[in-house]
């Protein structure tokens, strides 16, 4: 029988639970926890009922020399991502990382090259794609049941208030977070990418702060985005819908399919026609149909068990690093049209949140 792998969850806040919740659905065996606020790993001991003799750190690194864990969650502040993950990847953990997976494409790229040198698995936490609509459309694009595809679709139509800001001062900020399409609206622009079959070739935003005063970064983005493949996609996200969250949706258009993902994380299938007629509509987005408490879905167990085979069988993650850079990559081209008012040219050779501090300041 396998030896469980040895977890290590650093960072114990709002998405700590979800990752707590799939460790033990995946019999992962729960070796520490770190916060630098002790409370929020009390916390989650008691919650969660986790061994009452499981270590605690404030100091990640401290972690890493004395534990020495074969798996990594990293579920800090964003800013911190790339920093935790490179001495996490020196200490020889593989990782998952939560969204996004860094804050620049210099960060990205260090740890997607440090870990092919070390040998690690790394995984970006981007759980909607292991969503029963979503792996259920995936299945149709890997198919080519959509035929050639002409354009798609994601909207995010959020609420996101002072209490939720005012919670944590990092949220909103460049250097630790950025807005609303880096934080809430990352998920469902990776989905969009992923879908479309092909690398994004030329960007054009708007971003705006409307209704949000008290953060730094944007709580509105609209984009148009070109693809290599010919295809077209338009992305909004927002933070500003009143009075709550009211959906994530993700259309594809193609010539012989449409189809829409809706629900509060695309967790619905809603539309489902194809040319082939290979199934029942009807059927699909009954059988397809989930309702997560949360915008968080029933993504993360999954993922887990994905990445622990990966680990075991000595093979890629089904959401890699690099996964995760370019859908970071995605939401900088958009901040970087927006600030120069122009285009922007894909791939990124240079660009972080911090270049757009101060933005919107005047």
């Amino acid at each position: 029988m396998q030896t469980p792998l040895r977890f290590a969850l650093i960072g114990c806040g709002r998405i700590s639970p979800n990752h707590i919740a799939a460790a033990k659905a995946n019999n992962l065996a729960f070796a520490a926890l770190c916060d630098i606020v002790p409370e929020h790993m009390e916390d989650k001991v008691v919650k969660f009922e986790l061994p009452e003799n499981i270590r605690r750190y404030t100091d990640y690194r401290e972690l890493l020399r004395e534990v020495q864990p074969d798996l990594v969650a990293i579920c800090t502040e964003s800013g911190l991502h790339a920093q935790i993950a490179l001495d996490c990847i020196a200490a020889g953990s593989h990782l998952i990382i939560e969204k996004p997976i860094a804050l620049s494409i210099k960060d990205a790229d260090a740890i997607i090259q440090a870990a092919a040198e070390k040998g690690v698995k790394v995984s970006a936490c981007h759980q909607n794609r292991f969503n029963k609509s979503i792996l259920k459309i995936r299945d149709a694009v890997d198919k080519r049941r959509f035929g050639r595809m002409f354009h798609g679709a994601a909207h995010i139509r959020w609420n996101r208030g002072w209490e939720y800001y005012d919670r944590a001062a990092w949220r909103g900020t460049w250097e630790q977070d950025g807005g609303a399409l880096m934080n809430q609206c990352i998920h469902n622009i990776d989905l969009l990418r992923w879908m479309m079959g092909g690398e994004v070739e030329e960007v054009f935003a708007y971003t705006d702060r409307l209704n949000h005063d008290y953060i730094e970064a944007e709580d509105l983005g609209v984009a148009l985005v070109r693809f290599s493949n010919g295809a077209y996609g338009l992305i909004e996200g927002t933070t500003n819908i009143y009075p709550r969250n009211l959906e994530e949706t993700l259309y594809l258009f193609g010539e012989k399919g449409t189809v829409k993902a809706g629900g509060q994380s695309v967790n619905l299938i809603e539309e489902w026609r194809f040319s082939d007629a290979l199934d029942d509509a009807e059927q699909v987005m009954r059988e397809h149909h989930e309702i997560p408490p949360n915008v968080y879905g029933f993504g993360h167990t999954p993922l887990y068990a994905d990445v622990i085979d990966a680990i075991l069988n000595d093979r890629e993650p089904a959401v890699t690093a690099l996964d995760g850079k370019l859908a970071m990559e995605l939401v900088l081209a958009i901040y970087k049209s927006a600030a120069e008012g122009k285009p922007v040219k894909l791939p990124l050779k240079e660009c972080a949140t911090t270049d757009f501090t101060g933005r919107f300041d005047s």
